[in-house]
């Protein structure tokens, strides 16, 4: 349904932190469905871990909320904003993801007040289920990076309505 150019009109994120290769179904505003096959090039390999790569599990979760920002964004502009990740809740790894796995990932958005939303990921290598978490996202202004440095919150790192870089609210 979208391919990794059409998904760039809709995201802002790009190689090598776009983890979403392609989007296979599609309910703007309630759900998607993409897929990412998991290169052994991938930049984070050297590290995670050598001799027997790993796919980080944060990473499977921003693959999840990637997904769920497309889902999002495919419903409506949102007037200037982007989503960001504002906190996990109940992740849980099932399996490591390795170089050559294919993953199908899934997510639902579950409800939203205002700019603050929770959603649901799955993740998926075959038929077994690799990861799932919740999480939580914020609509933030997008454009340039204001001039306290580009936080979200400015100098005391606060992001919008409250959020806490970290996910925690005030």
């Amino acid at each position: 349904m979208l391919d990794a150019a059409a998904i760039e009109r809709v995201l802002p994120h790009r190689h090598p932190f776009l983890f979403l290769d392609e989007v296979t179904s599609l309910e703007p505003g309630v759900r998607a469905t993409g897929s990412k096959t998991v290169s052994a090039d991938e930049p984070f390999f050297a590290g995670h871990f050598p001799g027997r790569p790993v796919m980080p599990g944060v990473l499977l979760v921003e693959a999840m909320a990637q997904l769920g920002a497309v889902a999002l964004l495919s419903a409506q502009p949102e007037g200037g904003r982007v989503p960001f990740l504002a906190g996990i809740d109940r992740a849980r790894f099932h399996r490591p993801v390795f170089p050559g796995d294919r993953l199908r990932l899934q997510t639902e958005l579950e409800r939203r007040r205002g700019r603050v939303g929770r959603g649901h990921g799955r993740a998926f290598v075959g038929n077994d289920m690799v990861a799932e978490a919740d999480f939580l996202y914020a609509l933030v202004p997008a454009g340039s990076p204001p001039s306290d440095g580009g936080r979200p919150g400015g100098a005391t790192g606060e992001g919008p309505g409250g959020v806490q870089p970290g996910g925690g609210a005030r």
